[in-house]
């Protein structure tokens, strides 16, 4: 399993550096050229369950090493990452919370990684996930939840100082967070 992973990896990566370079629109271009590439990817690898997080993971993570690699600002790409990851991996029969919460979770780790502002990262791959759940027609009230769990969860991975910048992000950044987010503490 971790060669495929890490196989699809490379294979976003090489994908989105390829579909991006020379573009003007990076914004307009990024969440379709992740979308197919997680489509074609997922599809191409039917020997792998299309179960868990592993999967969106390894396609934003993909995504965000691409983006890295031609030398543009990740943050500002990190909303149309996730939207495409997210769209794509459900497109592929992928479960709208697995493709959520691994595509959100991803994000935040490949951003730390990156040394980018994890609180940015996280108020932008909320905003993606559900951009991407709305377009597929999912439940984007659970997709919501489940991308600001996902969120702060890998924040808490992190270290208690990005969970707190993270929280702090979201209920200024994201509508309905403060309230999931005081659900939660319950």
């Amino acid at each position: 399993m971790g060669n495929i992973l890490s196989s699809l990896v490379n294979g976003v990566k090489g994908g989105v550096k390829g579909a991006l370079s020379g573009t003007a629109d990076l914004g307009g271009s990024i969440v379709g050229s992740v979308k197919d590439l997680a489509v074609n990817t997922i599809k191409g690898t039917s020997d792998l369950v299309v179960k868990g997080i592993q999967i969106p993971a390894s396609i934003v993570q993909g995504a965000f090493e691409g983006v890295g690699s031609i030398g543009t600002s990740v943050v500002k790409l990190v909303k149309g990452i996730v939207d495409g990851a997210v769209q794509g991996a459900m497109d592929a029969g992928v479960e709208q919370k697995d493709a959520v919460q691994g595509s959100v979770s991803q994000a935040l780790h490949a951003g730390k990684e990156l040394g980018i502002d994890i609180g940015e990262v996280a108020v932008e791959a909320v905003k993606g996930s559900i951009s991407a759940v709305k377009q597929v027609g999912g439940d984007t009230v659970s997709a919501t939840k489940n991308s600001i769990i996902a969120a702060l969860e890998a924040a808490k991975d992190i270290g208690d100082e990005a969970a707190n910048s993270v929280k702090r992000a979201l209920k200024e950044g994201v509508e309905g967070a403060t309230e999931i987010l005081d659900e939660i503490k319950k």
